[in-house]
């Protein structure tokens, strides 16, 4: 059977009627489902996938409109039409107002119509149900969508935490620079002086002292300048000793930047010289 052919259940408890509706029904394609009986018909909607069902309504045991409210509570997706007689009306109205019936038609009916009927039930079927499957999309992508964003917040936490961390670990390491009681001085590649701590303020006689920005050799002589290229030829710690500075001997301590800042700098450390 093919997947997306639709199934109608015609329930009568006369013979020559659902004759006539398979008589009528046989070319639309639909997969054709009968029944003499409300209860047979509730059997058959348990066992089948059925779109649309079709009900008289004077029937022994269950009258078509108690069958159709059954057929809405228990398979509300259903659509159901009803065939009724004129004598039947005022009951059908009610039942139509109680959403129990989508359609009736006047026994004796007119085939052309009561197909086209059939016809526009089945699309107004698959208009609600591709309604409904979109729904349940948006519902399902709202949810995704809403623990996107909960993970979102939870890894923006985590993140902002982290950088609180980094931020007081990097105030600490800056703290730390600041009370060595030795000067540090960190040169860039180009020969750039761009980090100084407390102590480097004392190295020089002038009220300037180091400043950031400034080139090494503005304060050092070319032996320091040829050291630290050395350092970051071999990458290899090196001493310079006995340099003299504003009139005081330091052991100057080469090295090499590691890791992914390997080659892109060096850091000077100065130990004033206990003989000067």
């Amino acid at each position: 059977m093919n997947d997306n052919q639709h199934i109608v259940l015609c329930v009568d408890d006369e013979e020559n009627i659902l004759n006539s509706l398979r008589r009528l029904l046989r070319r639309e394609g639909y997969r054709l489902l009968t029944a003499s009986s409300g209860n047979d018909g509730l059997k058959l909607l348990e066992e089948n996938d059925v779109h649309l069902v079709i009900s008289d309504q004077r029937m022994p045991e269950m009258s078509g409109t108690d069958f159709l409210a059954k057929v809405k509570t228990e398979h509300p997706d259903v659509l159901r039409i009803i065939l009724t007689g004129y004598t039947d009306v005022d009951s059908i109205t009610e039942s139509i107002n109680k959403g129990h019936i989508y359609k009736f038609f006047l026994k004796p009916w007119n085939d052309q119509s009561l197909k086209l009927e059939i016809r526009q039930a089945l699309e107004q079927y698959d208009l609600i149900q591709a309604n409904k499957g979109l729904h349940e999309k948006v519902l399902e992508q709202n949810e995704e969508l809403k623990g996107m964003n909960e993970n979102l917040e939870k890894l923006v936490k985590e993140r902002t935490r982290e950088l609180e961390i980094q931020n007081q670990a990097l105030e600490l390491s800056r703290s730390v620079l600041e009370d060595l009681p030795l000067a540090i001085i960190g040169v860039s590649v180009e020969g750039m002086i761009v980090l100084i701590n407390r102590r480097v303020q004392y190295l020089t006689g002038n009220c300037q002292g180091i400043e950031l920005g400034k080139k090494l050799s503005e304060y050092f002589s070319c032996d320091v300048e040829e050291k630290m290229i050395d350092v970051l030829g071999s990458n290899t710690p090196q001493t310079l000793n006995g340099y003299q500075l504003s009139g005081n001997k330091y052991d100057i301590d080469f090295s090499p930047l590691s890791g992914r800042f390997l080659g892109k700098g060096v850091v000077l450390t100065l130990n004033q010289n206990s003989a000067s």
